[in-house]
This record gives C-alpha cells, sequence and structure tokens, in this order.
C-alpha cells in the first residue's frame, strides 16, 4: 500500500504541474500588465506604488491553498478540532462581555449572536488570530499562480480600492494567506459590499473595531438571506432503508417529506415545519446525519465547506447549551490527502465516471461521480471520498 502512495504521489507530483510553476521574468511581466489594468480601472497611482513597493510572491500560500482542513479533514476530528472546551468557554465569556452591543447588532439585522460569535471564534480565536500575511503579497501570488486566478485578481483590485477609500492603509491590510481580513475575516470584496462603520468614524475598521465588525457580518449574513428565528442544522436519525442518494445538499424536500421517508430529530423532539429542507452526511452513510436549512446555506455562502458550516452551528449551540454530536462513531476516522483525492479522481475519469478535470477537492461534481460509481457495486450512494473507497478503487 505505502509503495501505491507514493506512486500516486509522484504521478500527482507530474501531473498537477498544470499550475503555473513561478517563473521570475514571467511574474515580472504579469505584475506590470496587473498595474496597468489596476490604473485603468481607477486604482491611484499613490496606492498602486504603496501596494507593491514590499509585496513579493510568496510559495507557502500555494502550499496552505492545496491543504485546506475544511475541505480534507474528516467532520469529526474537524469539528472536535475547533470546538473544544476552552473555545466554548471563551466563546461564552465574550457573549456577556459584549452582551450589549451583540444585542443591538442581532435585533437590527435579525441574525442570532450566537452565530456570530461562532463566526468570531472559528475565524480569529476571538480576535486573537487575525492572520499577519501582508494582503498585497498574499493576493498577487495567488492571483499569478492559476487555480482561481480571476477570483484573486478582482480581490486583489477591491483590496486597492479599500485603501484608496481610507478604510485602512496599505501596511495596515493583514490577515490570511487567502486574504482574508479582520476580526470576522471579510474578503476585500465582502468589504466593499456589505461592510457598516457602526462606531461612526467614517470607516469600515474590521480589523480593530468590533462594533463595525459585528455589524458588517450580521449585515451580511441578513443581505444574502438569513431568515430569523428559523434553525440552521439538526441532527437527525435515519431509517435502515434509507436512500443515501438523496442526502445530497441541493436536493431538498419539505420536512414533512423527510418524515414521510422515516427522518426523525436525534431527540425525537418534532422537527420544524419548514419547506427548504437537505440532508447532508459529512463523514459518509456511517457518520452523523443533519437536515440543514435556508440559514445553513447562507453560512455556506461564508464559507463553502460543510465542515465548517456546520461547526458554526455546533459552536452556537454550546453557547446555550451542552449539545453533543450523538451519532457517527463507527465512521472512518481519517481522510484522503489532497493527493490522493487527486488521485481518486483521476481513476473515476479513467473508468467512466466523470469528476471533471481533477483539483484535489471534493467538489460536487466528484461526488456524484462517487454516487455513480456506488450505485454500480451496490454500494451505499453518499458520495463520500472515503478511505476505503479510495483503496477499493486501486485495489489495496
Amino acid at each position: 500500500m505505502k509503495i501505491i502512495n507514493i506512486i500516486i504521489s509522484i504521478c500527482f507530483f507530474i501531473t498537477s504541474f498544470n499550475v503555473k510553476a513561478f517563473d521570475s521574468q514571467d511574474f515580472s511581466s504579469w505584475l506590470k500588465n496587473f498595474k496597468a489594468e489596476a490604473k485603468a480601472v481607477g486604482i491611484s497611482a499613490k496606492t498602486i506604488k504603496t501596494t507593491f513597493k514590499n509585496a513579493k510572491y510568496l510559495p507557502q500560500v500555494i502550499v496552505l491553498d492545496r491543504t485546506q482542513p475544511e475541505f480534507i479533514s474528516p467532520f469529526l476530528k474537524y469539528v472536535d478540532n475547533r470546538v473544544t472546551p476552552s473555545n466554548i468557554a471563551l466563546g461564552r465569556t465574550m457573549l456577556l462581555q459584549h452582551e450589549g452591543l451583540l444585542s443591538r447588532v442581532e435585533t437590527q439585522y435579525g441574525v442570532p449572536k450566537e452565530i456570530l460569535v461562532a463566526f468570531w471564534g472559528l475565524e480569529t480565536q476571538y480576535g486573537e488570530n487575525k492572520g499577519n500575511f501582508g494582503l498585497p503579497s498574499a493576493l498577487m501570488t495567488l492571483a499569478y499562480e492559476g487555480r482561481r486566478a480571476d477570483f484573486f485578481r478582482a480581490q486583489l483590485l477591491d483590496a486597492m480600492r479599500i485603501v484608496d477609500a481610507k478604510h485602512n492603509t496599505v501596511a495596515g491590510m493583514r490577515g490570511s494567506w487567502a486574504g482574508a481580513m479582520g476580526h470576522m475575516q471579510f474578503m476585500p470584496s465582502t468589504l466593499l459590499k456589505y461592510g457598516v462603520d457602526a462606531d461612526g468614524d467614517g470607516r469600515f475598521n474590521i480589523w480593530t473595531s468590533l462594533p463595525d465588525a459585528f455589524a458588517s457580518a450580521a449585515n451580511y449574513l441578513s443581505k444574502i438571506g438569513w431568515r430569523k428565528d428559523e434553525p440552521t442544522a439538526i441532527e437527525v436519525t435515519l431509517p435502515a432503508n434509507f436512500d443515501y442518494s438523496l442526502a445530497q445538499i441541493n436536493s431538498r424536500k419539505s420536512v414533512a417529506d423527510w418524515v414521510r421517508l422515516g427522518v426523525f430529530n436525534i431527540d425525537n423532539s418534532a422537527l420544524p415545519a419548514l419547506e427548504n429542507a437537505a440532508i447532508v452526511l459529512p463523514q459518509g452513510w456511517h457518520g452523523p446525519a443533519f437536515m440543514v436549512f435556508a440559514n445553513f446555506d447562507v453560512i455556506m455562502d461564508w464559507n463553502r465547506s460543510v465542515n465548517y458550516a456546520l461547526s458554526i452551528v455546533h459552536l452556537a449551540n454550546q453557547f446555550v447549551g451542552d449539545k453533543p454530536i450523538v451519532a457517527g462513531l463507527e465512521a472512518e476516522s481519517e481522510a484522503l490527502t489532497f493527493n490522493q483525492m487527486w488521485a481518486l479522481q483521476g481513476k473515476l475519469n479513467e473508468l467512466g465516471f466523470d469528476c471533471g478535470a481533477p483539483d484535489g477537492f471534493p467538489g460536487l461534481q466528484t461526488q456524484a461521480a462517487i454516487r455513480q460509481y456506488q450505485a454500480t457495486k451496490n454500494l451505499p450512494q453518499d458520495g463520500y471520498a472515503s478511505p476505503g473507497l479510495y483503496q477499493a478503487l486501486f485495489q489495496l
């Protein structure tokens, strides 16, 4: 098994060089063109000069982009590493400490304060770790590198617009390797579109102003569809004969329809009478099952990871009571590496199950391909890229 994994890793190393390799001359040409574009769209000459004065290509950013834990960690391990007793205790303290501010924001925008503090906790450890990457360097690296070049090119331009608007300076624009900023880790485009000057100083200051940070986050969630007084996700039990191909985030039914199929609240209490509900299996059919609703989609707009979204909900639940995740003890406890996921996608494509171009991430197209493969083997069609599936594909 180890030998086969080494061979797969070597093949991955060779085939994955569709990612642009760094070349100083090519990069200099790219940067020159980008500066011209920035000038053409109205970025000031001063901001352009200051932005790139000390900016540089950062290879470690590309490594981090390939190993995001939201997509490659098993759900239960992921959530246990984040919703810890210390994080729960500190979150409860922060809720009490900032109760007045959080209550005002909740009243104005309709987003529960527990949800806001859960975002704050997962994003920056309640403001303790807002990221220390220079955003010009991080965004420039990702814009040049190619995997999501257009997205990060736009973010880099918006970061410069933030400086032009005097919301921050180039030196103050620090954040995560992916360009997220401040207490709540907004991307530059999100700040420009949803930022709120709650403290009245003329700036969207999500770096040091909690009123601005909380109000901006609540405004964002509200504007993209948060539904006041509706649940986000509820752990459920599934019947023994459940059709696991139905467990997809885009497969929606009314709660009444799910109940008719034998789906029940894990604690046997009544489920809410809502129309737009899906079942998700973050760790396959052996893992826990959750019924998710429209507000879950809002959290997914913030971060496209089911693991992340469920962790937000789970942490928020712990602020108001002890509510453990019950099921999942039989789930596979490991996850595929980025290299293994890439190889799995290639193998499925080779067998005629279309994953699209391999990218190392288990997106919806990969999940659909896995279900098609599972159907041919009479396996539960959960779409989960498990180590067991990987071993079966490569006959390890």
